[in-house]
C-alpha cells in the first residue's frame, strides 16, 4: 500500500511563519525515512485579514516557501462560500501550479447556502475557461459538511489550532488483493479489515513517534480507498471482483456499502473521510466504464459512503447554472445524511458528452466526458439558504 500524502496543518499567519514550515520539513524528512510517502503537503486556513488584492501574491509566496522546504503541495484552506475572496480564487490558482483551495457550500448546522453554491460554480467555470483543458479545476473543490483535518486535497484545511499532521492512504490495492484472495463475503471482509488494521498499526506507531519528536499533534489517518490509474490499485476493479459485473451495473451500490462497512469495522485513529473514493479520472476501471454510469449513479454511491463527485469530466460548455444544480444535489445529500461530500468538477473546453479526454498526466486515466442533465435551478435567488430537519437517531457520520 502507498501513502498518498503526509499533510501538515499549520496555524494561520500572513505570511506563514518560517519556523512552522521548517518544523514541518523536518517532520516530513523523518516520516519519509520510515514510510513510502508519495507527497508532502501543508494545509492552512485563510487569514482573516487577507484581502482579494493580496490573495494571488500570497499564493505565489506560499508556493515559493513550500519549494524551499521540500513541500510538494499547499492548500490555502477552505473559505465560506459567500466570502469575497471566493471570486479571487481563480486568479490565485491560475498564478500557481501547486496551490489548492476550496469553498464551503453547505453544512448540517448552517444548511445549504445557495449563494455559496453559485459562487463555487462560477469558480469552476472560470478555471475551466482560463486553464488548459480546464485542468485548474484539479485544485479546487466545493465542500459540503466537510470538517477540518482531512489530509486529502483539495478538501484539506486547518481549524486554526496548534500544529498537526495526518496521513492520507492510497489503499485501493488492499481491497483488490483482499477480494482476489476471498472465497466468499466473509473472507472478503476479514481480509480487508485485517489489512487495514495491519497497515494502520504501522502508520500509527510511526506517527506517535513523529508527534513526540517534532511537537505536532497526530490528527489521524484518512484510510480512504483512494486509487491510482492501474488495475491493481483500482477501487473499480475491487468492486468488479466482488460483484462479478462491471462497475455501474446493479450490485455496485452494495459493493460500495460493503467496502464502507469494512473501513468502519477496522480499528485505527480516524480523520477526514475514511471512505470509498470514486474519482473517475484517477481510476482505471472507472475511466474505462465511464460511458456506462451517470452522475446520478455516483451520487447514489456517495449516499452509502462514497466521498462525493471527484475528478468528473464534464462537457466544455457546462453552464454555471448547470454546475450549481449538480452542487445543489450533492449538498442535499451531505446535509440530509450528515456526511462529508466534495465536488471536483472538470468542464473540459472543446469536448462534448461521450468524447474521450486527452490528459497527459501521470495520475489520470482518460475517460469519456459525462453527460450533464441539468440547466437552471429556478429556486436560486429566492432564499439565501435552507435547512432540513434531520433525525439524530439515524445520523450517518462515517463519511
Amino acid at each position: 500500500m502507498n501513502i498518498r500524502s503526509i499533510t501538515g496543518f499549520l496555524p494561520s499567519a500572513d505570511p506563514i511563519r518560517d519556523s512552522d514550515l521548517r518544523a514541518l520539513r523536518d517532520l516530513v524528512a523523518a516520516a519519509r525515512a520510515a514510510l513510502p510517502i508519495q507527497t508532502a503537503r501543508v494545509a492552512l486556513q485563510f487569514p482573516a485579514t487577507l484581502t482579494p488584492d493580496a490573495l494571488t501574491r500570497d499564493a505565489r509566496d506560499l508556493a515559493r516557501a513550500c519549494q524551499s522546504n521540500a513541500i510538494d503541495y499547499a492548500s490555502l484552506g477552505a473559505l465560506d462560500g459567500e466570502h469575497p475572496l471566493v471570486a479571487a480564487l481563480p486568479a490565485a490558482l491560475c498564478a500557481t501550479e501547486n496551490i489548492f483551495a476550496s469553498a464551503h457550500i453547505a453544512s448540517r448546522d448552517a444548511g445549504i447556502n445557495f449563494t455559496a453554491i453559485t459562487n463555487a460554480a462560477r469558480v469552476i467555470r472560470q478555471l475551466a475557461d482560463s486553464t488548459q483543458d480546464g485542468f485548474g479545476n484539479l485544485r479546487f473543490a466545493a465542500l459540503a459538511n466537510v470538517p477540518p483535518h482531512s489530509p486529502f486535497f483539495p478538501a484539506a484545511y486547518h481549524d486554526g489550532s496548534a500544529r498537526a499532521f495526518a496521513f492520507a492512504t492510497e489503499a485501493a490495492s488492499l481491497a483488490v488483493d483482499a477480494f482476489n484472495r476471498a472465497h466468499n463475503l466473509d473472507d472478503a471482509r476479514a481480509n480487508l479489515v485485517g489489512a487495514i488494521e495491519r497497515e494502520s498499526e504501522t502508520l500509527t506507531r510511526v506517527a506517535n513517534d513523529l508527534a513526540a519528536r517534532f511537537d505536532f499533534r497526530f490528527a489521524g489517518i484518512d484510510f480512504s480507498l483512494a486509487p491510482y490509474p492501474d488495475e491493481s490499485r483500482s477501487v473499480g476493479a475491487a468492486i468488479e471482483k466482488l460483484i462479478g459485473a462491471q462497475f455501474g451495473e446493479h450490485g455496485t451500490l452494495f459493493a460500495t456499502a460493503f467496502l464502507t462497512d469494512c473501513i468502519n469495522r477496522a480499528k485505527f485513529p480516524r480523520t477526514g473521510f475514511s471512505g470509498v473514493m470514486l474519482p473517475v479520472l484517477e481510476d482505471t476501471a472507472l475511466a474505462a466504464r465511464s460511458a456506462r454510469f451517470t452522475l446520478d449513479s455516483l451520487l447514489l454511491y456517495s449516499a452509502v459512503c462514497g466521498t462525493g463527485l471527484d475528478t468528473i469530466p464534464l462537457p466544455g460548455d457546462t453552464s454555471v447554472d448547470a454546475l450549481a444544480a449538480i452542487l445543489l444535489d450533492l449538498a442535499t445529500l451531505a446535509v440530509k445524511l450528515n456526511k462529508p461530500l466534495t465536488a471536483r468538477l472538470m468542464p473540459i473546453p472543446g469536448l462534448r458528452a461521450g468524447d474521450e479526454t486527452r490528459f497527459n498526466f501521470e495520475y489520470f486515466a482518460n475517460a469519456r466526458v459525462m453527460n450533464v442533465n441539468a440547466s437552471a435551478v429556478k429556486i436560486f435567488g429566492t432564499d439565501k439558504q435552507v435547512k432540513f430537519k434531520t433525525d439524530d437517531r439515524r445520523r450517518m457520520t462515517d463519511a
